[in-house]
């Protein structure tokens, strides 16, 4: 673990934390700089082409004093057109995306540190800015009809302020285990499950076959608090991945996909180490949940508060099921153990726990040996009652 910190932290001056925005008639400037502002790099993204999104990355690397020369170079080179203005700091790209008319480029404009991961600072999106690129020469037509702001609008309902996360130094959507085992940096951390804006930042790291201008966006919860237990203190981190496969609201998603993903899939670790400099002892504790992995849906009718669940007679031999476990087994490895929840004196819900106990019995014979599912039924509200003090019992005793 000493030596994964170590190599992050000498990779650490390179990661670009802080922007700032500048904007001629032409063309906009991005200049990123790294935590102490020691170094500065450019990219241009062209104004003038609307159809296909026009970006270059300058390969020389600058000092701040060198910076500051360069954008007083600039503002001259456009006097004619009216300069280089400044437009805004802001902290990562989320991504572009097109509608009708032109590009916009979506950024974080201000951020909050909810916690870090061995001194890896973890911020939480707290305000955005949708910017538009084109110029008002190549400004589309397209731009104020009535279809375009629609789709604006669309796009400016969801929030982002709201349970979104990321890391510049820390690769917050793998675990902690995999971090340390199979270390993985730039391109591929984006292919992940848990990083929501894959799509809107591909097109920039197609370009530019790079991630060092673009932040990787998880959503679902992280929270750390630091407490005392037998004199030491413990810090203690919880976070939960939701999937950006298959994703929903409740009841309006359930089930799987043909793909084999499944609805409300979320990844949560525990993370629990002595609150020390480079700490020789971590515990990292991973699990999934997600849902019935057959093809099932609820009737959404309001006056219902519960609604009959409708099983879909679509894969007799359990496909989607199986490469669901696929998906899982590549993911954590063996053994993957299914802890099945339904209740068991539902009547709505035991039509569910007799199909999936005759999927996993399907399924088993189709597999190896090693990579046989293990399946335990465990009725999670008739078994709750008094387990509670249990846990806490089980959780003190391991810090100690």
């Amino acid at each position: 673990m000493a030596a994964a910190a170590a190599a992050a932290q000498e990779a650490e001056p390179a990661c670009l934390q802080s922007f700032e925005l500048y904007e001629s008639a032409s063309r906009f400037y991005i200049f990123g700089t790294n935590a102490d502002k020691t170094v500065w790099r450019l990219l241009k993204i062209d104004r003038s082409e609307t159809s296909e999104l026009d970006i270059d990355e300058c390969s020389t690397v600058y000092t701040q004093a060198e910076y500051l020369e360069l954008v007083s170079g600039l503002d001259e080179d456009h006097r004619s057109t009216g300069g280089v203005k400044f437009v805004t700091k802001f902290y990562g790209i989320i991504g572009f995306i097109k509608f009708l008319g032109p590009f916009y480029m979506l950024i974080i404009t201000e951020q909050r540190k909810i916690g870090e991961i061995f001194d890896h600072p973890v911020y939480q999106v707290t305000k955005t800015s949708m910017i538009e690129l084109a110029n008002s020469k190549s400004r589309s037509s397209f731009l104020n009809t009535r279809d375009e702001n629609r789709y604006k609008k669309i796009l400016n309902t969801l929030d982002l302020r709201k349970d979104f996360f990321f890391s510049y130094s820390y690769p917050i959507m793998r675990g902690l285990q995999r971090n340390l085992s199979d270390p993985q940096e730039g391109w591929s951390l984006y292919e992940s499950t848990f990083v929501w804006n894959e799509f809107l930042t591909r097109q920039i790291r197609n370009c530019l076959q790079s991630t060092l201008w673009t932040v990787a966006l998880v959503y679902g919860f992280f929270k750390q608090d630091k407490f005392a237990i037998s004199g030491k203190d413990i810090m203690f981190t919880l976070i939960a991945r939701r999937s950006r496969h298959y994703a929903g609201t409740r009841y309006l998603k359930r089930g799987v996909n043909e793909k084999g993903r499944v609805a409300n899939d979320v990844e949560t670790e525990q993370i629990v180490y002595e609150a020390v400099p480079m700490p020789t002892e971590v515990s990292s504790v991973v699990q999934n949940r997600g849902s019935i992995p057959l093809f099932w849906s609820q009737d959404t009718s309001k006056l219902n508060i519960k609604p009959d669940i409708i099983l879909h007679e679509k894969d007799k031999n359990y496909e989607a099921t199986k490469l669901h476990f696929e998906n899982l087994r590549g993911r954590y490895g063996n053994p993957i153990i299914i802890f099945n929840l339904i209740k068991t004196r539902e009547r709505r819900e035991s039509m569910l726990r007799r199909e999936f106990d005759k999927a996993i019995r399907i399924i088993n014979k189709l597999f190896s040996e090693e990579n046989q599912l293990r399946f335990l039924h465990w009725d999670l509200h008739k078994n709750s009652q008094g387990y509670l003090l249990l846990y806490l019992s089980y959780f003190i005793s391991i810090c100690q």
